[in-house]
């Protein structure tokens, strides 16, 4: 397979990937042709431009609620809101905001307030502040419930379980379930990570699914349902709006779709592929992960790294479509503000090859040889492990990772799901 180059320059800015010059970043992708040119020439068609096509058919006479955020736009960045609104024979009565707010405007992990929205005039609901789940009382005067809003392919991100609970409570409800379908940015193969453990579930591990699942929104949507994996087994009436010229085998570049941001941390799509290169170890406040500086979740860098030396023991990993450079910054905010680092800078040179999740644990395993007065769980706010345990989905991780300190000691833990469930959540693909 031929590789692909992420580039990343300070102010985060991604080379366009789409010509496939340095080679497949994904299975089947980009084809060798004696021209050089990548098949995915096409633009992808989002589940909210289908459904426009479709003259809104299955929403016509019916009062609509939205559960959406800023990426909820078409290709020429029209807000599904505004679309919904506009749109005739469809009457938006209800707005639901997930974290950050259906206008975007909420910072991570502050709470969302009930509202107007001053566009529209219509009522906003919160489902992230003193009700993630909606009430009865939220959904009284709504027929059906629409939810579009881009997933970054993560089961710790919360949007994840804010569609989730919406089913739940649409079920309790008696009310009909609509997901407009979007891509999914890590493309719909990657699979890694084990499967949430009970005592484990929370806003960040809702279900139990990997931590990096593969699948679009709306095939998770239709495998929560089919599954029983919503609460006490409830099913709602679901109905997916497919994506046209969508494949498996995409990245978020392939689909020629604009990147709108999902949280602030996210600014480019490329924050999206690195997301889970460092997330979890970010929980832990030990080191930087790059966020309160231009590449977040891109780097792995403190006070008291020699950047030099790690780089040498991370590439002399020699892991499969990974490189590593040294790095010296100091961050704007956030872990470190103010203080000189160094580190390293992660690179995925082959996507296809490159297995994300493990990085993290790598790196701690390496600055564990190189510091062992530093090693992370001995050095890090006792006061986080709960959270680390929670995204993780079980406590096992960091209970035998931190008496050896070794990626090995949890390698088949870590992995021993991802092929049962690729094979049970292939009945609910909807896209070859």
């Amino acid at each position: 397979m031929k590789k692909i180059l992420i580039t990343v320059i300070a102010l985060v800015m991604v080379l366009p990937m789409a010509n496939c010059q340095s080679g497949k970043h994904h299975s089947e992708g980009c084809a060798e042709r004696k021209e050089q040119k990548c098949s995915h020439s096409h633009r992808v068609k989002p589940g909210i431009e289908v459904l426009r096509d479709r003259g809104f058919d299955i929403l016509k006479g019916k009062r609509v609620g939205l559960l959406t955020n800023p990426t909820g736009v078409d290709s020429d960045l029209n807000s599904t809101i505004d679309i919904l609104h506009n749109a005739k024979d469809v009457k938006l009565v209800a707005l639901y905001a997930p974290e950050h707010g259906v206008r975007g405007d909420i910072y991570a992990g502050a709470a969302v307030k009930d509202q107007k929205d001053s566009a529209t005039g219509i009522p906003v609901y919160s489902v992230y502040g003193k009700n993630r789940k909606p009430s009865p009382e939220f959904l009284s005067n709504v027929d059906a419930v629409v939810f579009d809003i881009q997933d970054i392919g993560c089961r710790s991100y919360t949007f994840v379980s804010s569609m989730g609970l919406m089913m739940e409570a649409c079920a309790e409800a008696g009310k009909e379930f609509v997901v407009l379908d979007r891509p999914n940015p890590l493309g719909g193969e990657r699979v890694e990570g084990n499967l949430v453990e009970d005592g484990f579930y929370s806003f960040v591990s809702q279900f139990k699914i990997p931590y990096v699942y593969g699948l679009t929104l709306g095939e998770l949507a239709r495998m929560l349902n089919g599954e029983k994996m919503l609460k006490n087994g409830v099913q709602c009436k679901l109905t997916v709006v497919p994506m046209e010229g969508w494949k498996r085998n995409m990245l978020y570049e392939d689909t020629k779709l604009p990147w709108i941001l999902p949280s602030p941390q996210v600014p480019q799509i490329v924050n999206a592929y690195y997301y889970p290169v460092s997330g979890i170890m970010g929980e832990l406040g030990y080191i930087s992960e790059g966020v309160g500086y231009t590449l977040p979740f891109q780097l792995f860098v403190a006070e008291w790294i020699d950047g030099k030396k790690l780089c040498e023991r991370m590439n002399a990993l020699n892991l499969p479509g990974i490189r590593f450079r040294t790095i010296y910054e100091t961050p704007y905010f956030g872990k470190k503000q103010g203080i000189s680092c160094s580190g390293v800078q992660v690179f995925i040179t082959d996507y296809s090859k490159a297995r994300l999740v493990e990085i993290q644990f790598l790196v701690m395993q390496e600055l564990a040889k190189l510091y062992p007065d530093k090693k992370t769980f001995e050095n890090c706010d006792k006061g986080r492990f709960r959270m680390f345990d929670i995204v993780c989905g079980s406590d096992y991780i960091r209970k035998t990772f931190s008496k050896t300190y070794t990626w090995e000691s949890i390698k088949e833990f870590f992995e021993k799901d991802e092929k049962p469930f690729k094979e049970k959540s292939r009945k609910y693909y909807l896209y070859d």
